[in-house]
């Protein structure tokens, strides 16, 4: 079983795209990442544990993250290791591993998409369950395939910082400062509403319904009622269903600006590496103008040796030719 806990790097390189041609796993694992990045976290409730998930199963693997507010684990393997997997688990079962997979988007589909319980069994469903060994959380799921009973377990390891930070601490801050900018638009918006009201009320205007009245919005005064009767509620984060359920549209749209972000700076550095070593031909060339002053002195100081009446007026125009060339060229 130690094959199964085998990180990424150490996987063996059998991955084949759609045309059958190996490609580099790690170029697929990238792939993998991203899309997980990109994937809304689900609130799952299972039997007394009540966890936040993400999952992203394709062809070439599955990842998966599940937190229970207080620690974070991931799961990542190739399509190689879930065959090893499956065969362990699932004697009598016989199946390329792009089966295993496919029956795994299907079972877990439900349950990233259904708010409802699912520790208890349902007719033609999957069952899940979830216990925590050691450092580890196993997620158990128990359903059928091919009309055979198909076990599996998600061995679940702590995850790094770095995964932590990917996947919620920088995109939770995306999604602070998105929600900041979206109030600041507001506050501007309902200061222009209370001019255009003040001109129709300057202008004669009347309100013909008195409930419809509002005071003109003061941003200092609704930030301090809001912070008392507010906040608390705001703030409660409880089982994390909330963030789950509300802001989960706002989250993907932060994963995305983020990836694309991140894209455009891997494009710009490499642009900008390959503008360094295009110009290195010109480059080693300017080194050579000035020399060219440089070994021209000597020149025009062995004629000063000469008479000055005929090797004075020889010179003297063809320096101040070149100086009329310059700006010629500059501004031409």
């Amino acid at each position: 079983m130690s094959s199964l806990w085998a990180s990424p790097s150490s996987w063996p390189c059998f991955c084949q795209g759609g045309s059958g041609k190996p490609q580099s796993c790690s170029t697929q694992m990238e792939e993998l990442e991203q899309d997980l990045l990109m994937r809304p976290w689900a609130w799952l409730q299972l039997a007394e544990n009540s966890l936040l998930a993400k999952a992203s199963i394709t062809k070439q693997g599955y990842a998966l993250l599940i937190s229970d507010l207080q620690q974070v684990w991931h799961e990542q393997l190739d399509a190689l290791v879930v065959s090893q997997r499956a065969k362990e688990l699932n004697k009598r079962l016989t199946a390329p591993p792009a089966a295993f997979l496919g029956h795994l988007d299907e079972v877990l589909r439900p349950l990233f998409n259904d708010s409802a319980p699912q520790d208890t069994a349902h007719p033609g469903k999957a069952t899940f369950s979830c216990d925590h060994v050691a450092e580890a959380l196993i997620l158990r799921v128990r359903s059928e395939l091919s009309g055979l009973p198909f076990n599996w377990r998600f061995h679940c390891i702590p995850a790094s910082s770095s995964l932590v930070s990917q996947h919620l601490i920088r995109p939770l801050m995306g999604v602070s400062l998105a929600l900041q900018c979206h109030v600041r638009e507001l506050a501007t918006l309902l200061r222009m509403k209370d001019l255009e009201i003040q001109a129709y009320q300057e202008s004669g205007a009347v309100l013909s319904r008195s409930r419809l009245k509002t005071e003109p919005f003061e941003e200092n005064s609704f930030l301090e009622q809001f912070m008392v009767e507010k906040l608390p509620e705001a703030c409660a984060v409880g089982d994390g269903k909330p963030f789950a359920v509300n802001l989960q549209s706002l989250y993907v749209a932060v994963t995305k600006q983020q990836i694309q972000a991140a894209q455009e700076r891997r494009g710009s550095g490499e642009a900008q590496t390959s503008s360094n070593n295009s110009p290195r031909g010109t480059d080693s060339q300017l080194p050579n103008q000035p020399e060219q002053p440089v070994s021209s002195t000597p020149t025009l100081a062995e004629p000063e040796h000469e008479p000055p009446a005929t090797s004075g007026p020889r010179h003297r125009p063809q320096l101040a030719k070149p100086k009329r060339k310059k700006p010629k060229g500059l501004f031409s």
